[in-house]
């Protein structure tokens, strides 16, 4: 393959970064946030794993799976080749909405990155030093070409969908063992693969997910393609017709490259506190705060105004809601499951909590509002300010500048420890969750990728 002969785009400097991460030295800080980021992924996977669509999908690719070698179907006994585990894996991570998220490019990296790191690196036999190397330069690249899209692209795409194409496919060429050419055109096949329309969970649909799933694969044949000889387009992001000037509005390109190795952005991620939109967390944390420190009841309260950003109210001011994913996408919801029940984790979707009469008449009671401060503030920072209203006349209000899990409030190792056992412990056994969680913590030490095999 030939080499880049003087071209100097924004895929060059990237996947020459991404080429200088697979040898160099990590600081113990970087590794110690790749495992995190890992055991968040498999905190999110094996639930998601037992729920449509990847139960559907599951059924759909029948064909493609077998017992005895590829890449581990989660939640499955079976394996299958890389584009289909990263597939299945991709989407089951992203169901029940409890996937990390890199705040300033309203974005889910590990859903795609980690589905399609952890496929090739079984399939080929990496070691757990390999794969935590993939999923840092796939997080790295992703995350800065969100951040230069962003926010005008979120106006009509899903960026896990779109830019989580490109994670994937630097991670597997990372797997791979891929030259910086090879980055670059695995890079450029990938922003052609891209896809993925908000319009797709502004209603009731399985597709959210599978614009995760879909990125996962995309991303990796891009990868496994440019492995074997398959050129893209090296200018096709900043291109008269490229991926910037079709989907992002004005993107300012020189974010994908300002201070490049000097702060790894695995460093600054967000790990969920509640299992629903990212869009509803300032305003749930801020209702707590609220719950907490006035005692308040259900039978106190009048109504409840929540200010937000625009892109909230865009994908989260509904008010009926009737299925779980309904659920995961109503702020109104939310808020009144955190004011009655006192958290938001997956038992606020499940069928007896979608019709407490409690949470449902509460919700009609909720009114979303653009706060014009929260939307100064977005993407880089998450804000709301909430005012309920009891039914004495008293007024509360309380401004949330962040959410419980963004960089600046992480979740504690403690804690993410406690969300995995949550929500891993009902599917795989809570000794079993033990052992995996245990792996976790030192898989870049393992000879393979062997994490959480069925026996």
């Amino acid at each position: 393959m030939e080499d880049f002969v003087g071209l100097r785009s924004i895929l060059h400097t990237l996947a020459t970064h991404a080429v200088a991460l697979q040898t160099g030295s990590l600081p113990g800080e970087v590794r110690h946030h790749a495992r995190r980021a890992l055991i968040d992924w498999f905190a999110a996977l094996l639930p998601g794993s037992q729920l449509p669509p990847a139960t559907l999908l599951l059924r759909a690719l029948g064909d493609e799976t077998c017992r005895d070698e590829g890449a581990v179907l989660y939640g499955t006994s079976r394996r299958g080749p890389i584009r289909t585990a990263a597939l299945v894996n991709g989407t089951a991570s992203h169901t029940v909405e409890f996937d990390d998220i890199f705040r300033d490019a309203v974005y889910h990296p590990g859903s795609p990155t980690i589905a399609a790191a952890l496929a090739a690196a079984q399939a080929r036999g990496a070691d757990g030093e390999r794969l935590l190397r993939a999923i840092v330069v796939g997080y790295e690249i992703s995350t800065r070409l969100g951040i230069a899209v962003q926010p005008a692209h979120y106006r009509f795409w899903h960026t896990t969908g779109t830019i989580g194409t490109f994670g994937a496919a630097t991670a597997v060429a990372t797997v791979l063992g891929l030259d910086k050419t090879g980055h670059a055109h695995a890079l450029a096949t990938a922003a052609t693969f891209a896809a993925g329309l908000q319009q797709a969970f502004r209603s009731d649909a399985m597709s959210k997910p599978l614009h995760a799933g879909h990125a996962a694969e995309a991303g990796a044949l891009a990868a496994l393609a440019a492995a074997e000889g398959v050129t893209g387009a090296l200018d096709v992001l900043e291109g008269p017709a490229g991926f910037g000037a079709a989907m992002g509005g004005s993107p300012d390109w020189s974010k994908a490259t300002a201070a490049l190795g000097e702060c790894l952005n695995i460093t600054r991620m967000t790990f969920k506190n509640h299992g629903c939109c990212g869009h509803a967390f300032a305003p749930v944390d801020a209702a707590l705060a609220l719950k907490r420190a006035h005692s308040i009841s259900f039978d106190d309260i009048e109504s409840v105004e929540i200010g937000t950003y625009q892109a909230a109210l865009d994908v989260t001011n509904r008010h009926k809601v009737a299925s779980a994913f309904e659920g995961r996408f109503s702020t109104p919801y939310a808020v009144a499951t955190a004011l009655v029940h006192g958290s938001v984790r997956l038992d606020a979707f499940s069928p007896e909590r979608l019709r407490d009469v409690r949470v449902q008449t509460l919700m009609r009671r909720v009114r979303m509002v653009r706060d014009p401060l929260c939307e100064a503030d977005f993407p880089r920072r998450r804000a709301a300010v909430v005012e309920i209203r009891l039914r004495d006349g008293r007024r509360l209000r309380h401004y949330q500048p962040t959410r419980k899990g963004d960089p600046d409030a992480p979740l504690t190792d403690s804690e993410l420890n406690e969300k995995f056992r949550e929500l891993t412990a009902p599917v795989i056994g809570a000794a079993a969750a033990a052992r995996l969680l245990a792996e976790l913590w030192h898989f870049d030490e393992r000879p393979d990728a062997e994490l959480g095999a069925p026996a």
